[in-house]
């Protein structure tokens, strides 16, 4: 199944936000797309791609202190089009 996710990540009681990097670093992957904005991540690609892709970005975050991630995902929303700016 193809899903799509949007993923914002939040640094409780840290000085910077390398959380947020390091969890947008976990999610890369040769099976899904990425799109960061300014207060998410957008994600799309195949379900066990995109869960198992949440789980190492909520691991990579959460070794540096607290965090709170917020995921809403979707089997009803598909990629962008490459190049239309969305």
């Amino acid at each position: 199944m193809y899903l799509a996710a949007t993923v914002a990540v939040y640094p409780l009681a840290q000085p910077d936000y390398r959380a947020v990097d390091r969890a947008i670093e976990a999610l890369r992957s040769k099976e899904l797309e990425l799109q960061v904005q300014t207060m998410h991540t957008e994600v799309y690609g195949p379900d066990e791609a995109l869960f198992s892709a949440l789980a190492r970005a909520y691991r990579a975050a959460a070794e540096l202190g607290p965090v709170v991630m917020v995921v809403t995902i979707t089997n009803a929303c598909s990629a962008p089009e490459p190049g239309s700016g969305e």
